[in-house]
């Protein structure tokens, strides 16, 4: 069956507005976003960007043999991990500021435009699968309607009023957490949703590939991996993007673990909807309690495939509802629930 993107809670998109939009008025005409009146900067100031530097060693990479372009590419994707690597305290920081606020009862928006707004959307989508969280605890928000992640939508990115207003239309409030995404530092719409989660109180970080960006202004914390100039100049979906996903990565496996959704290395949230996770979610009890595979389907069978609960009820050999009882009181920790169990 063919299905939207529209359908999936995770995936929300900007307004199909993008000109005449209310408020976003100037000389009595609408302002569409055209790259050279963004923000008042200059092509100077745009040519010194980190993302649109020339990389040199890449100069001649349309005379390489096919072997050698791969090889090229391949020695330059070594820099992301790097790069990354320098900004692990912001990426800690990041990491805890998003879990105070999800234990507030808040939730993680991610907002970006292209590239960026793509990667944070594929995050978001797959949290819930993974660690069994709500599909509206992790929002990914795109610039440019649901055509934008499939197919770029010109100027989509240019109206910072198009952020502000996808916050405001999902409630967005002090409760919860934003992380702009752009590997520029400067797109509009992310700016324009920074901007307003600042205003409601609630933490805001950005993920940029730039050094002393535009975001950073707006930004508790800052997450900057620079890993140097593309292969192909001012193609930020390469190193630019990898270093994202890298961050985004880290940002939403961390948090799920230390909201318990993790036990040892184990992840004991997944969602049983299709064979292979039916599989994973056996071989995941098996592992942690020890019983044969027929054993572990069995306790699955019994308090609906939560390997959670499943782990629980083999460890202190009690029955659902006692195994619920302690996973609650030990705010869904693994760990914590069998030592409270244990007489």
């Amino acid at each position: 069956m063919k299905r939207s993107l529209s359908n999936f809670p995770c995936f929300t998109v900007a307004s199909d507005l993008l000109c005449g939009y209310n408020g976003i008025m100037k000389s009595g005409r609408p302002q569409c976003g055209g790259k050279k009146e963004k923000q008042g900067e200059t092509m100077e100031e745009l040519n010194k960007l980190d993302t649109e530097q020339r990389n040199p060693a890449s100069a001649n990479i349309d005379r390489l043999s096919t072997e050698e372009m791969v090889r090229l590419i391949n020695q330059e994707d070594h820099r992301c991990a790097e790069a990354v690597a320098l900004v692990l305290p912001e990426i800690a920081r990041s990491v805890d500021l998003i879990e105070g606020q999800l234990r507030r009862g808040g939730r993680l928006f991610y907002a970006g435009a292209g590239t960026s707004g793509r990667l944070g959307v594929l995050d978001a989508a797959e949290c819930p699968p993974t660690y069994g969280v709500p599909p509206d605890l992790v929002v990914g928000l795109i610039a440019g309607g649901p055509a934008a992640f499939l197919k770029a939508v010109e100027g989509a990115e240019d109206n910072p009023a198009l952020g502000r207003q996808d916050l405001i239309d999902h409630g967005f409030s002090e409760k919860d957490a934003l992380v702009g995404i752009a590997a520029s530092g400067r797109t509009p719409y992310v700016l324009g949703a920074m901007d307003y989660a600042r205003e409601v109180g609630a933490p805001v970080m950005a993920l940029t590939c730039c050094r002393n960006s535009e975001m950073s202004r707006h930004a508790d914390v800052t997450m900057a991996p620079v890993p140097g100039p593309e292969v192909v100049t001012g193609s930020s979906r390469m190193k630019s993007g990898t270093c994202q996903k890298l961050v985004l990565n880290m940002l939403s496996t961390c948090v799920m673990i230390k909201l318990g959704k993790v036990y040892g290395n184990l992840m004991v949230d997944v969602q049983a909807t299709n064979q292979k996770l039916v599989n994973r979610a056996i071989r995941i009890v098996c592992t942690s309690t020890g019983v044969s595979e027929s054993e572990a389907e069995e306790a699955l069978k019994r308090c609906g495939f939560s390997c959670k609960t499943a782990i629980v009820m083999l460890l202190l050999k009690v029955e659902a509802p006692e195994a619920k009882r302690l996973l609650a009181a030990a705010d869904g920790r693994i760990a914590r629930a069998v030592e409270n169990g244990h007489p």
